[in-house]
């Protein structure tokens, strides 16, 4: 993925298994348990990288859908958000063997993830 793309999405969800026949049914996404993580079941939109994830909100997806934004660097995109009048709603965080995100609000409350993907 190159920086300034959108790379995920998670939406959160009340019931998985609902949400995840709705999606599968209505737009033909497989789905995919992940390993270690029971309330979360990845996705592929469509052809290419780009995916997603239904968890369970609040536990292990946010409250609201949130989408994640490529990054160079997560120490200097959240040091421009805040820079730009945002605020960062989760702190940086490791995701091991595959990088690390945080999450900010912007101006307008929207809440967005910025991902740092690993080094190849």
């Amino acid at each position: 993925m190159a920086i300034g793309e959108i790379t995920h999405i998670e939406l959160p969800s009340d019931d998985s298994e609902r949400a995840q026949t709705f999606y599968s049914e209505l737009f033909g996404w497989p789905m995919q348990q992940v390993e270690g993580m029971p309330d979360y079941t990845m996705f592929q939109s469509g052809p290419g990288e780009f995916g997603g994830a239904i968890g369970k909100r609040g536990v292990s997806a946010p409250d609201r859908m949130r989408l994640y934004v490529e990054v160079e660097s997560l120490e200097a995109s959240v040091a421009k958000v805040t820079e730009l009048g945002g605020s960062v709603a989760v702190e940086i965080t490791d995701v091991p063997g595959q990088g690390r995100y945080a999450a900010i609000v912007d101006t307008e409350g929207n809440e967005i993830g910025l991902w740092e993907a690993l080094s190849a």
